[in-house]
Protein backbone atom coordinates (compact mmCIF):
# COMPACT_ATOMS: atom_id res chain seq x y z
CA UNK A 1 0.00 0.00 0.00
CA UNK A 2 2.76 2.35 0.88
CA UNK A 3 4.46 1.76 -2.56
CA UNK A 4 0.77 2.58 -4.00
CA UNK A 5 0.79 5.66 -1.95
CA UNK A 6 4.09 6.98 -3.76
CA UNK A 7 3.33 5.64 -6.65
CA UNK A 8 0.13 7.97 -6.99
CA UNK A 9 2.09 10.99 -5.54
CA UNK A 10 4.77 10.82 -8.10
CA UNK A 11 2.26 10.72 -10.93
CA UNK A 12 0.58 13.14 -9.83
CA UNK A 13 3.57 15.71 -9.42
CA UNK A 14 4.93 14.84 -12.87
CA UNK A 15 1.57 15.17 -14.47
CA UNK A 16 0.94 18.56 -12.95
CA UNK A 17 -2.63 17.13 -11.70
CA UNK A 18 -3.77 17.45 -8.09
CA UNK A 19 -6.96 17.43 -6.59
CA UNK A 20 -8.39 19.78 -4.07
CA UNK A 21 -11.58 19.94 -1.62
CA UNK A 22 -11.31 23.93 -1.30
CA UNK A 23 -11.12 27.53 -2.83
CA UNK A 24 -10.43 30.83 -1.68
CA UNK A 25 -10.82 33.64 -3.85
CA UNK A 26 -10.44 37.08 -3.14
CA UNK A 27 -11.09 40.16 -5.92
CA UNK A 28 -10.40 43.78 -6.31
CA UNK A 29 -12.26 46.13 -9.17
CA UNK A 30 -12.53 49.46 -9.79
CA UNK A 31 -15.40 51.47 -11.87
CA UNK A 32 -14.49 54.37 -13.89
CA UNK A 33 -17.52 56.49 -15.34
CA UNK A 34 -17.44 60.28 -16.23
CA UNK A 35 -19.27 61.81 -13.11
CA UNK A 36 -17.84 59.13 -10.73
CA UNK A 37 -14.08 59.53 -9.35
CA UNK A 38 -13.77 56.88 -6.18
CA UNK A 39 -15.41 53.54 -7.03
CA UNK A 40 -14.10 49.95 -6.34
CA UNK A 41 -15.45 47.10 -4.99
CA UNK A 42 -13.27 44.19 -2.80
CA UNK A 43 -14.62 40.80 -2.33
CA UNK A 44 -13.77 37.24 -1.09
CA UNK A 45 -15.34 33.88 -1.39
CA UNK A 46 -15.31 30.33 0.36
CA UNK A 47 -15.92 27.04 -1.56
CA UNK A 48 -16.45 23.53 -0.13
CA UNK A 49 -16.99 20.26 -1.91
CA UNK A 50 -18.36 17.43 -0.73
CA UNK A 51 -15.71 15.49 -2.55
CA UNK A 52 -12.21 15.73 -4.13
CA UNK A 53 -11.62 17.32 -7.59
CA UNK A 54 -9.96 15.54 -10.30
CA UNK A 55 -8.57 18.62 -12.12
CA UNK A 56 -6.91 16.16 -14.89
CA UNK A 57 -10.82 16.48 -17.06
CA UNK A 58 -10.00 19.42 -18.72
CA UNK A 59 -9.43 23.43 -18.22
CA UNK A 60 -8.62 23.86 -14.24
CA UNK A 61 -11.04 26.68 -14.47
CA UNK A 62 -13.79 24.67 -14.97
CA UNK A 63 -12.49 21.32 -12.61
CA UNK A 64 -15.83 21.66 -10.35
CA UNK A 65 -18.21 21.55 -13.14
CA UNK A 66 -16.46 18.79 -15.27
CA UNK A 67 -16.40 16.96 -12.04
CA UNK A 68 -20.26 17.76 -10.90
CA UNK A 69 -18.81 18.55 -8.02
CA UNK A 70 -21.82 19.46 -5.20
CA UNK A 71 -20.66 22.21 -2.63
CA UNK A 72 -21.58 25.06 -0.45
CA UNK A 73 -20.05 28.56 -0.82
CA UNK A 74 -20.17 31.53 1.46
CA UNK A 75 -19.35 35.18 -0.07
CA UNK A 76 -18.98 38.99 1.06
CA UNK A 77 -18.17 42.14 -1.15
CA UNK A 78 -17.70 45.63 -0.11
CA UNK A 79 -18.50 48.60 -3.01
CA UNK A 80 -17.70 52.54 -2.31
CA UNK A 81 -18.83 54.89 -5.52
CA UNK A 82 -18.20 58.20 -4.43
CA UNK A 83 -18.67 61.72 -6.99
CA UNK A 84 -18.03 65.37 -6.89
CA UNK A 85 -21.05 66.84 -8.19
CA UNK A 86 -20.80 70.31 -9.72
CA UNK A 87 -23.74 71.77 -11.28
CA UNK A 88 -26.94 73.87 -11.49
CA UNK A 89 -30.61 73.90 -11.61
CA UNK A 90 -33.01 76.96 -12.48
CA UNK A 91 -36.12 77.34 -10.10
CA UNK A 92 -38.47 80.00 -10.76
CA UNK A 93 -35.93 81.86 -12.74
CA UNK A 94 -33.23 81.45 -9.93
CA UNK A 95 -30.22 79.74 -10.52
CA UNK A 96 -28.72 77.85 -8.15
CA UNK A 97 -25.44 75.87 -7.55
CA UNK A 98 -24.58 72.51 -6.57
CA UNK A 99 -21.61 71.82 -5.09
CA UNK A 100 -21.73 68.85 -3.20
CA UNK A 101 -20.09 64.89 -2.82
CA UNK A 102 -22.57 61.85 -3.78
CA UNK A 103 -20.90 59.12 -1.07
CA UNK A 104 -22.54 55.33 -0.88
CA UNK A 105 -21.21 52.64 0.24
CA UNK A 106 -22.50 48.71 -0.11
CA UNK A 107 -21.85 45.77 2.03
CA UNK A 108 -23.28 42.14 0.29
CA UNK A 109 -23.33 38.98 2.14
CA UNK A 110 -24.38 35.75 0.33
CA UNK A 111 -24.60 31.81 1.03
CA UNK A 112 -24.88 29.09 -2.05
CA UNK A 113 -25.19 25.74 -2.20
CA UNK A 114 -25.26 23.19 -5.62
CA UNK A 115 -25.84 19.89 -5.89
CA UNK A 116 -25.50 17.50 -8.53
CA UNK A 117 -27.57 13.82 -8.66
CA UNK A 118 -26.65 11.12 -10.72
CA UNK A 119 -30.50 9.28 -11.74
CA UNK A 120 -30.71 6.51 -14.70
CA UNK A 121 -31.51 9.38 -17.32
CA UNK A 122 -29.40 12.38 -16.79
CA UNK A 123 -27.77 14.17 -13.81
CA UNK A 124 -29.96 16.20 -12.26
CA UNK A 125 -28.54 19.63 -10.96
CA UNK A 126 -30.13 22.10 -8.39
CA UNK A 127 -28.61 24.98 -6.51
CA UNK A 128 -30.28 27.94 -3.85
CA UNK A 129 -28.61 30.94 -2.68
CA UNK A 130 -29.64 33.61 0.06
CA UNK A 131 -28.05 37.32 -0.31
CA UNK A 132 -28.25 40.24 1.93
CA UNK A 133 -27.11 43.92 0.64
CA UNK A 134 -26.63 46.79 2.96
CA UNK A 135 -27.25 50.27 0.91
CA UNK A 136 -25.79 53.41 3.30
CA UNK A 137 -25.99 57.16 2.10
CA UNK A 138 -22.71 58.34 3.92
CA UNK A 139 -24.32 62.21 3.64
CA UNK A 140 -27.81 63.99 3.21
CA UNK A 141 -27.14 65.23 0.04
CA UNK A 142 -26.52 61.02 -1.25
CA UNK A 143 -29.91 59.99 1.10
CA UNK A 144 -31.71 62.70 -1.90
CA UNK A 145 -30.79 61.07 -4.24
CA UNK A 146 -30.03 57.01 -3.11
CA UNK A 147 -32.19 55.81 -0.51
CA UNK A 148 -30.35 54.15 2.42
CA UNK A 149 -31.23 50.03 1.49
CA UNK A 150 -31.50 46.71 3.11
CA UNK A 151 -32.55 44.05 1.53
CA UNK A 152 -32.93 40.32 1.02
CA UNK A 153 -32.53 37.45 -1.90
CA UNK A 154 -33.67 34.40 -2.75
CA UNK A 155 -32.73 32.03 -5.89
CA UNK A 156 -33.59 28.25 -6.72
CA UNK A 157 -32.14 26.92 -9.91
CA UNK A 158 -33.12 23.42 -11.27
CA UNK A 159 -31.67 21.63 -14.15
CA UNK A 160 -30.14 18.94 -15.56
CA UNK A 161 -26.81 17.82 -17.84
CA UNK A 162 -28.92 16.98 -20.91
CA UNK A 163 -25.32 15.75 -22.65
CA UNK A 164 -21.86 15.27 -21.20
CA UNK A 165 -20.68 19.26 -19.57
CA UNK A 166 -23.65 20.28 -21.16
CA UNK A 167 -26.01 22.25 -18.29
CA UNK A 168 -29.46 23.50 -18.89
CA UNK A 169 -31.14 25.26 -15.60
CA UNK A 170 -34.53 27.69 -15.19
CA UNK A 171 -34.70 29.17 -11.68
CA UNK A 172 -36.72 31.72 -9.39
CA UNK A 173 -35.18 34.76 -7.76
CA UNK A 174 -36.77 37.01 -5.29
CA UNK A 175 -35.44 39.96 -4.70
CA UNK A 176 -36.92 42.42 -1.88
CA UNK A 177 -35.51 45.52 -2.76
CA UNK A 178 -33.69 47.01 -6.29
CA UNK A 179 -30.24 47.49 -5.04
CA UNK A 180 -30.62 43.90 -3.38
CA UNK A 181 -27.41 42.29 -5.26
CA UNK A 182 -26.50 39.13 -6.08
CA UNK A 183 -23.00 38.35 -4.61
CA UNK A 184 -21.66 35.58 -6.42
CA UNK A 185 -22.38 37.65 -9.62
CA UNK A 186 -20.40 40.19 -8.08
CA UNK A 187 -17.47 38.04 -7.38
CA UNK A 188 -17.39 35.81 -10.59
CA UNK A 189 -19.13 37.77 -13.61
CA UNK A 190 -18.19 41.45 -11.85
CA UNK A 191 -20.30 44.42 -10.17
CA UNK A 192 -21.48 45.62 -13.64
CA UNK A 193 -23.43 42.36 -14.38
CA UNK A 194 -25.25 42.63 -10.92
CA UNK A 195 -26.28 45.51 -11.28
CA UNK A 196 -27.61 45.31 -14.60
CA UNK A 197 -29.46 42.32 -13.14
CA UNK A 198 -30.82 44.25 -10.05
CA UNK A 199 -32.63 47.04 -12.66
CA UNK A 200 -33.67 44.13 -15.10
CA UNK A 201 -36.03 42.68 -11.69
CA UNK A 202 -36.43 45.96 -10.32
CA UNK A 203 -39.61 46.81 -8.40
CA UNK A 204 -41.30 43.67 -10.10
CA UNK A 205 -39.15 42.01 -7.03
CA UNK A 206 -39.86 37.98 -8.70
CA UNK A 207 -37.78 36.97 -11.82
CA UNK A 208 -37.67 33.62 -14.00
CA UNK A 209 -33.78 33.08 -15.09
CA UNK A 210 -33.25 30.82 -17.34
CA UNK A 211 -29.30 29.39 -18.39
CA UNK A 212 -27.03 27.06 -20.29
CA UNK A 213 -23.47 25.81 -20.08
CA UNK A 214 -20.92 23.45 -22.12
CA UNK A 215 -17.51 22.83 -21.36
CA UNK A 216 -15.48 20.55 -24.11
CA UNK A 217 -12.20 19.60 -26.09
CA UNK A 218 -11.16 20.91 -29.10
CA UNK A 219 -10.92 17.59 -31.45
CA UNK A 220 -7.17 16.84 -32.10
CA UNK A 221 -5.77 19.95 -30.11
CA UNK A 222 -4.77 20.55 -26.24
CA UNK A 223 -7.71 23.22 -26.03
CA UNK A 224 -10.99 23.57 -25.01
CA UNK A 225 -14.18 25.72 -25.71
CA UNK A 226 -16.46 27.27 -23.07
CA UNK A 227 -19.81 28.51 -23.62
CA UNK A 228 -22.92 30.13 -21.56
CA UNK A 229 -25.97 31.80 -22.13
CA UNK A 230 -28.70 33.34 -19.92
CA UNK A 231 -31.36 35.43 -19.60
CA UNK A 232 -33.40 36.93 -16.30
CA UNK A 233 -36.79 38.37 -16.86
CA UNK A 234 -38.48 40.19 -13.92
CA UNK A 235 -39.46 43.95 -14.89
CA UNK A 236 -37.74 44.02 -17.60
CA UNK A 237 -35.56 41.22 -19.29
CA UNK A 238 -31.64 41.36 -19.32
CA UNK A 239 -29.49 38.70 -21.57
CA UNK A 240 -25.92 37.09 -20.98
CA UNK A 241 -23.98 35.61 -23.81
CA UNK A 242 -20.15 34.41 -22.29
CA UNK A 243 -17.48 32.04 -24.45
CA UNK A 244 -13.91 31.20 -23.12
CA UNK A 245 -11.06 29.69 -24.97
CA UNK A 246 -8.68 27.62 -22.86
CA UNK A 247 -5.45 27.83 -24.92
CA UNK A 248 -4.04 25.06 -22.39
CA UNK A 249 -5.85 23.64 -19.61
CA UNK A 250 -4.01 26.48 -17.38
CA UNK A 251 -4.88 29.65 -19.54
CA UNK A 252 -8.49 30.78 -20.42
CA UNK A 253 -9.21 33.41 -22.47
CA UNK A 254 -12.88 35.20 -22.48
CA UNK A 255 -15.52 37.43 -24.69
CA UNK A 256 -18.92 38.27 -22.86
CA UNK A 257 -21.75 40.28 -23.88
CA UNK A 258 -24.74 41.54 -21.70
CA UNK A 259 -27.56 43.65 -22.74
CA UNK A 260 -30.70 44.93 -20.79
CA UNK A 261 -33.99 46.14 -22.02
CA UNK A 262 -34.66 48.59 -19.36
CA UNK A 263 -34.69 52.18 -19.41
CA UNK A 264 -32.27 53.53 -16.32
CA UNK A 265 -30.40 56.88 -15.95
CA UNK A 266 -28.57 55.16 -13.16
CA UNK A 267 -27.03 51.64 -14.56
CA UNK A 268 -25.12 51.58 -18.22
CA UNK A 269 -27.82 49.02 -20.25
CA UNK A 270 -25.33 46.83 -22.44
CA UNK A 271 -21.96 45.83 -21.43
CA UNK A 272 -18.89 44.21 -23.42
CA UNK A 273 -16.29 42.11 -21.45
CA UNK A 274 -12.84 40.69 -22.17
CA UNK A 275 -11.10 38.30 -19.70
CA UNK A 276 -8.03 36.24 -18.80
CA UNK A 277 -7.08 33.94 -16.28
CA UNK A 278 -3.82 31.45 -15.40
CA UNK A 279 -3.09 28.46 -13.36
CA UNK A 280 0.69 29.59 -11.74
CA UNK A 281 -0.08 26.04 -10.35
CA UNK A 282 -2.83 23.71 -10.10
CA UNK A 283 -3.56 24.70 -6.90
CA UNK A 284 -2.83 29.06 -7.73
CA UNK A 285 -4.95 31.04 -10.36
CA UNK A 286 -4.84 34.94 -11.04
CA UNK A 287 -7.00 36.64 -13.29
CA UNK A 288 -8.05 40.06 -14.57
CA UNK A 289 -11.14 41.28 -16.42
CA UNK A 290 -12.08 44.39 -18.12
CA UNK A 291 -15.36 45.76 -19.32
CA UNK A 292 -17.11 48.76 -21.20
CA UNK A 293 -20.59 49.45 -20.60
CA UNK A 294 -22.42 51.72 -22.83
CA UNK A 295 -24.99 54.35 -21.02
CA UNK A 296 -28.63 55.45 -22.16
CA UNK A 297 -30.99 57.21 -21.19
CA UNK A 298 -29.06 59.71 -19.41
CA UNK A 299 -26.69 57.05 -17.18
CA UNK A 300 -22.95 57.67 -18.24
CA UNK A 301 -20.39 55.17 -19.97
CA UNK A 302 -18.81 53.32 -17.78
CA UNK A 303 -15.27 51.36 -17.71
CA UNK A 304 -14.82 48.54 -15.16
CA UNK A 305 -11.46 46.79 -14.41
CA UNK A 306 -11.08 43.57 -12.08
CA UNK A 307 -7.83 41.35 -10.83
CA UNK A 308 -8.41 38.37 -8.60
CA UNK A 309 -6.86 35.22 -7.19
CA UNK A 310 -7.80 31.47 -6.31
CA UNK A 311 -6.10 29.07 -4.10
CA UNK A 312 -7.24 25.48 -3.87
CA UNK A 313 -6.55 23.02 -1.28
Amino acid sequence: MKKLGLATALLLAMTGAQAYQAEVQGTVGYYDAELNDGNYNVGAQGTYYFKDIDTSKGPLAEAAFLNQASSISAGYNFGQLTSDINSSVTVGGTTVAINEEFNVEQHSYGVKGETYIPTSVVPVYASASYNHSETDAKNDFTALLQDDDSGDRYALELGALVAPNFLVAVGYTSATEKDSLDTFNILNNGLMSASMEARSIEKDNDAITARTKYVGPIDGTNMSIGFEAGLVSGEETMYQLKSDLYVTPKLGLGLSYTDGSYKSYTVPTSAVGVNASYFVTPAVSLGASYVYANGEYGANDAQLGAVNAKFRF
